[in-house]
């Protein structure tokens, strides 16, 4: 750990709606290319998970929660704050007044927005204990075989998936599934 990591503070940054994450990569790239990875720890663009239906289908969209805002966990000394303003797209930062400082964001806050990230990026997080043992029967909740009930055979940890022995028409079938779509009996 670097010295400085210990005085970061999250800034919001104003940005032009619809480019958050275009400019979330910009952010990223400059920081690297001028070797600045000491002064900024995360880029954080707070979506949350939408399930929109088409054609019958479920589709997991991510939306913006906050168009327009992009968080950023950094220690703006220097010329950070200029060289995150002079990236394309980005018009400044959140609560500064005319030509001063940028003014970081109060640690509720953060954890208000952190707390919409979090309850979202639960599925990324590969640390989470698995909740399934193999052996154990359980209910498959969503897909074709809603309601069937089977035996965890298999779990893929990375890809976060179970592979399920079904009894369908009296014979063993084995199905891939997410975490999602089963439940425990």
């Amino acid at each position: 750990m670097s010295e400085t990591s210990g005085n970061k503070k999250w800034y919001v940054v104003r940005a032009v709606s619809g480019q958050e994450n275009k400019i979330k990569a910009y952010i990223e790239n400059e920081i690297t290319r001028l070797g600045l990875e000491d002064f900024v720890d995360q880029v954080l663009v707070p979506t949350e998970k939408v399930i929109q239906i088409r054609n019958g289908k479920k589709i997991n969209k991510e939306k913006v929660y906050f168009p327009g805002y992009i968080m950023i966990q950094a220690n703006l000394s220097g010329e950070i704050p200029h060289i995150i303003k002079s990236i394309t797209n980005v018009i400044g930062f959140l609560g500064e007044t005319k030509g001063g400082e940028p003014v970081p964001l109060r640690q509720s806050e953060v954890n208000r927005m952190l707390g919409k990230v979090d309850e979202l990026t639960v599925d990324a997080n590969a640390n989470v204990a698995i909740p399934f043992t193999i052996g154990e029967t359980v209910k498959v909740i969503d897909g074709p075989f809603n309601g069937f009930d089977g035996t965890i055979e298999k779990i893929n940890e990375e890809k976060r998936k179970l592979e399920v022995m079904v009894k369908i028409f009296g014979r063993k079938t084995p199905l891939e599934l997410s975490y999602m779509q089963v439940e425990k009996v």
